[in-house]
């Protein structure tokens, strides 16, 4: 079978991605899901359509094309480095682009309500982004607060992520007493306290150690689509079924996981090349 290849080109991407997308979410009512209509509708749970974003000259997407489907678990790995962190800030609200559209779990990046973005996308940065004197309980209201849940739904939830993440002992001492561990696993589980429906990680968890980051990475729901975006993709064995590769800014392969494993390569920075080498041979 010949290896999905990600084609590029304003004309030709715009009219896949059209064909591609549906309103359909992972919020979308079990009784849709469980029927046949289903299979035809492809559901996306992000999108990029000729996104591009320049930084110092250089350009770190160019007319990029993405689609992911609900329930993906997507690694994107760029060369050169900066370009999958970019695309996982543009896609987050956290930088902006010159030109392209975005839209995720079915809604448009200008919706930052709380039955949008607020609830429905998280992000979780290389940096925890949390101030150290603030402790976990109060990074965690601040965002139960700003999605807007009442007094007694934002308690459900602190305590939900409070025990999956392991910071229940550490909820009323500030985060500097536990380092910057803690302060990543705050930082995720402030991003999952809306159990959102898109989930954007960018290096996430460097200083946990390596058993338990696979753990606190198993991310639980079968609609929900993560993006994970990794210098270090042998790292991330067993978090991903898809994997997006970029070259200068290009989409040059977005294909299964498993790809790798039928070619006899390893999820590696090295097996990723050969896997990128023999997608433009067969191009031709």
């Amino acid at each position: 079978m010949a290896l999905p290849i990600a084609r590029q080109g304003r004309a030709g991407g715009r009219a896949r991605v059209r064909a591609e997308v549906r309103p359909l979410t992972s919020s979308t009512p079990d009784a849709l899901w469980a029927s046949r209509s289903v299979r035809t509708l492809k559901p996306a749970a992000v999108v990029c359509e000729g996104v591009t974003r320049r930084s110092r000259g250089q350009h770190l997407l160019d007319d990029l094309t993405l689609v992911v489907g609900v329930g993906a678990r997507l690694l994107v790995v760029s060369h050169p480095e900066p370009s999958a962190s970019m695309l996982l800030r543009v896609l987050a609200g956290l930088a902006g682009m010159q030109s392209g559209i975005v839209r995720l779990a079915g809604v448009a990046r200008p919706d930052s309500s709380a039955a949008g973005w607020a609830r429905r996308v998280g992000y979780v940065g290389p940096e925890a982004g949390i101030y150290p004197w603030m402790t976990p309980r109060e990074v965690l209201e601040l965002a139960g607060r700003i999605a807007e849940y009442d007094v007694a739904d934002m308690q459900r939830r602190i305590d939900r992520v409070s025990e999956r993440y392991g910071i229940g002992v550490h909820l009323d001492q500030p985060i500097r007493r536990g380092g910057e561990p803690l302060a990543q696993r705050v930082a995720l589980a402030s991003a999952m306290l809306t159990e959102p429906e898109v989930l954007l990680l960018d290096e996430p968890l460097r200083s946990v150690d390596a058993e338990e980051r696979a753990r606190l990475l198993t991310i639980p729901g079968r609609r929900r689509t993560v993006v994970l975006a990794s210098r270090y993709p042998a790292s991330e064995a067993g978090l991903v079924n898809q994997i997006a590769v970029m070259r200068d800014g290009h989409l040059v392969v977005h294909t299964p996981i498993g790809e790798l494993e039928k070619r006899g390569l390893a999820l590696s920075q090295r097996g990723i090349d050969a896997l990128v080498e023999l997608a433009a041979v067969e191009a031709g």
